[in-house]
């Protein structure tokens, strides 16, 4: 019986603060940018050093990080935004325009317009791709860097593809009968019939280490994702071969350059950004502080939130 209502306590508990979480997307304002010819999505609060905080995807707003890290307008000026053709900004005219190197400039037109001289990047996912590139490039706006659950090359976003493909292929063979039907017919990644059976798979289990979990979002999502950019971005046959911008990418001979106090998160049971590769960071960028999550998946913050916290709030040294 103690046991029943110690489980019911937590699950109480747990519920309470997603909701409670919930609520912080309430505390920010819209307000669209001019950068680089479009309106950008960026929602900032708070005051001292700012923290920038760049979603995954490439194709996600940045409801879920906001959603997660908002509470740091009471100790930080926190800034989030919307890439382009992300949530609330502009799209693109032509979908070329999707890259890497223009979240970069997107990024760094923010930091403009919002007048900081320097800044902490936060990457989660694809955004830790955008963060390094920014680090690599305008390190003298770069206070610190924080990496979570990230990505090196491109062949680390292979070796997810090749991750995800293996799980759904062994554990549900029934659908992956039809993915491979469709594969022999030519069908690719981008394609909407195959995209159809490719999303119904549950990804949770490749996503997530506790599977109950889910991320804070608003009430009212105006966009959360967007597949045009992803398939620009990672290439047309993107969940099985990575081409584009992301196949291109590369930063394991160049991440020594960073200076920048750097923070890297993985998680033990991460399906997405595997441990084998994630671990070679430590190679990589032996300076970095390296922390492994042993009970998370791809979003510590969530899982294992007390420890997650914690770390962060050291390493960016804030103070309650």
């Amino acid at each position: 019986m103690k046991t029943q209502i110690t489980i019911f306590l937590l699950s109480f508990i747990l519920l309470f603060s997603v909701q409670a979480q919930e609520t912080i997307h309430d505390e920010f304002e819209s307000k669209l940018l001019n950068i680089n010819g479009y309106k950008i999505n960026v929602e900032t609060k708070g005051k001292g050093n700012p923290i920038v905080f760049i979603a995954g995807g490439p194709g996600n707003s940045h409801d879920y990080l906001q959603g997660n890290f908002g509470k740091y307008y009471k100790n930080r000026q926190v800034v989030f935004f919307d890439g382009l053709g992300r949530g609330l900004s502009d799209d693109a005219k032509d979908s070329k325009e999707y890259s890497i190197q223009g979240d970069v400039e997107t990024l760094e037109g923010i930091r403009k317009a919002l007048q900081l001289s320097k800044w902490t990047v936060v990457g989660h996912s694809y955004g830790t791709v955008v963060a390094q590139a920014y680090a690599l490039k305008y390190p003298q706006y770069t206070e610190k860097m924080i990496l979570i659950n990230g990505f090196h090359s491109g062949l680390m976003w292979q070796a997810n593809c090749d991750s995800y493909n293996h799980y759904a292929k062994t554990h549900f063979p029934e659908k992956w009968k039809v993915v491979d039907s469709l594969r022999s017919e030519g069908f690719v990644s981008s394609d909407s019939e195959f995209s159809k059976v490719y999303g119904d798979f549950p990804t949770k289990y490749i996503y997530y280490h506790n599977t109950e979990l889910k991320q804070p979002v608003p009430k009212d999502v105006k966009r959360s994702w967007n597949s045009d950019v992803y398939y620009t971005i990672v290439g047309r046959d993107a969940d099985f071969h990575v081409t584009g911008d992301m196949g291109d990418i590369d930063f394991r001979r160049e991440l020594k350059k960073i200076q920048s106090p750097t923070l890297i998160i993985a998680g033990r049971y991460d399906g997405v950004s595997t441990p084998e590769f994630a671990i070679q960071y430590k190679k990589y960028m032996p300076k970095a502080k390296f922390v492994m999550f042993e009970k998370s998946g791809h979003n510590p913050y969530l899982e294992e939130p007390e420890k997650f916290f914690k770390l962060f709030e050291s390493f960016l040294e804030i103070k309650h």
